[in-house]
């Protein structure tokens, strides 16, 4: 049976049989002895995004006391949620981030710790996942930002909205309507000065 450690969008973990091409954490939130989530879902303001293989090292998932491993479909998926790159494992694509944030916030010379005050502003909603306006109209979005309609998430890529699931993207069937923005407005800002994050295939076939 599938753990219960695949982020979605709305910034839920969900069980899925599907893998992801991210993974990351948001600090110890599981039990090693079942490799169940406890009832919290962070237990640091610091989520990010890792990369799966690093340096040759394996981890058995959620086995130990160090980090719950979540994983994600996609880098896109993973901003949505409120997570930023790590700097450790992928300190190039995190200083492009930082960068990126810099100049679409309007801020210089910032904190990995003051990013990650900033997104849990933004991407919580008493305890749950906080929707913003759309800053402007849908089509206009950058790449990689996401949106939420209704029940359904939908990345934004070349101007068109195409359908979030655990296996992949799809086109939309429908007309999007009173769409909310899901990524947080500060990362909107770094993916609108330039940030494109990794994107699964399905997103641009």
């Amino acid at each position: 049976m599938p753990l219960q450690n695949r982020v979605t969008p709305q910034g839920d973990i969900i069980a899925t049989s599907h893998r992801g091409l991210f993974t990351g954490n948001r600090g110890i939130i599981h039990d090693p002895a079942t490799r169940t989530l406890l009832r919290k879902r962070w237990s640091s303001p610091a989520w990010i995004t890792c990369v799966c293989e690093f340096r040759g090292r394996w981890r058995k998932v959620m086995s130990g006391r160090s980090w719950t491993e979540l994983f994600f479909l996609d880098e896109a998926t993973a901003l949505a949620a409120g997570h930023r790159p790590c700097f450790f494992c992928r300190r190039d694509d995190a200083n492009r981030f930082r960068a990126a944030w810099e100049q679409g916030n309007g801020v210089a010379n910032v904190r990995a710790r003051q990013m990650d005050a900033v997104l849990h502003r933004e991407r919580l909603d008493r305890g749950r996942k906080r929707l913003h306006p759309l800053p402007m109209p849908l089509g206009e979005l950058p790449d990689g930002a996401m949106v939420q309609a209704a029940d359904d998430s939908f990345l934004m890529v070349r101007g068109r909205a195409v359908l979030w699931s655990p296996a992949g993207y799809r086109e939309a069937e429908r007309a999007i309507e009173n769409a909310m923005l899901l990524t947080p407005p500060s990362t909107l800002g770094a993916l609108d000065a330039g940030y494109r994050p990794v994107l699964h295939p399905s997103a641009v076939t």
